[in-house]
C-alpha cells in the first residue's frame, strides 16, 4: 500500500437536514460524519469535488485514507456513502477510524484474472459470469488488501468459484465465510450460441 489518499475536511456545527442541504447547494460541500475507536462521532463537510476525484480511483475504497480535520490527522476507512440515485454524486460519507491494533471490516474489490483463456471459455466456448464483484474482509488496518484476485484458469464450463476458493492475503479473513456462508463468486457457463446451436439440430 504505497499510495497515499488524503482528504481535506472541516467541522461541521450546523447539523440537521436542512444544514445538509444549504451545505451541498451553497457551498459545493459534503456532509459526512466519522465514528469509531475511543473517541465521540465527530461531524465534518468535505470540498464536493476532492471527494469526488479521490472516488475515480478503485482503490480508495479500500485503503486507509488520512483524513485532516482542521488541522488534526485521523486514519479512517469509507464505510458507507449515500449517493443522489439519479445523478450518482455523493450525498453523505460516513468514515470509520482505523486503529492500528485492532481489526476493522471492509469492502474490497475482485480482481478477476485469466478469465478469456480459462478452460472454460478458450477451449469449451463457455462465458464468464460475475456474481460478487466485492467482499467484506476482517484484518488489521496494515493488512487491508487493495484487491483479492479471482484466479478463472482452471474454471471449466458448469464450474463455480465460491468464497472458500479465493487465495487470501496473510491476515484477512473473509465476513461471509467466518459466519459460514461459503457464497458463490463467479461461474463459467455454456454459451448461449452454443445451447441455440445444439437445439437447432
Amino acid at each position: 500500500m504505497t499510495v497515499e489518499f488524503a482528504l481535506n475536511a472541516e467541522v461541521r456545527s450546523d447539523l440537521g437536514k436542512g444544514a445538509s442541504r444549504r451545505l451541498r447547494r451553497n457551498v459545493a460541500m459534503v456532509p459526512a460524519v466519522i465514528y469509531g475507536g475511543d473517541k465521540a462521532p465527530q461531524s465534518i463537510s468535505l470540498l464536493a469535488k476532492e471527494l469526488a476525484k479521490l472516488l475515480e480511483t478503485d482503490a480508495a475504497y479500500s485503503h486507509v485514507l488520512n483524513l485532516n480535520v482542521a488541522g488534526t490527522n485521523e486514519s479512517v476507512i469509507i464505510k458507507a456513502l449515500q449517493r443522489h440515485p439519479a445523478k450518482g454524486f455523493v450525498l453523505h460519507a460516513d468514515f470509520i477510524r482505523v486503529v492500528a491494533d485492532q481489526k476493522l471490516t471492509a469492502h474490497v474489490p475482485l480482481h478477476f484474472i485469466n478469465q478469456e483463456t480459462s478452460v472454460g471459455v478458450k477451449q469449451q466456448g463457455g462465458e464468464a459470469s460475475h456474481v460478487l464483484v466485492e467482499v467484506e474482509v476482517a484484518c488489521l488496518p496494515k493488512d487491508l488488501p487493495e484487491f483479492i484476485e479471482v484466479d478463472m484458469a482452471n474454471v471449466e464450463v458448469g464450474q463455480i468459484v465460491h468464497l472458500s476458493d479465493l487465495k487470501l492475503p496473510q491476515g484477512v479473513e473473509l465476513v461471509a465465510l467466518a459466519h459460514g456462508n461459503d457464497l458463490a463468486v463467479a461461474n463459467i457457463h455454456a454459451s448461449r450460441v452454443a445451447k441455440e446451436e445444439g437445439a437447432a439440430e
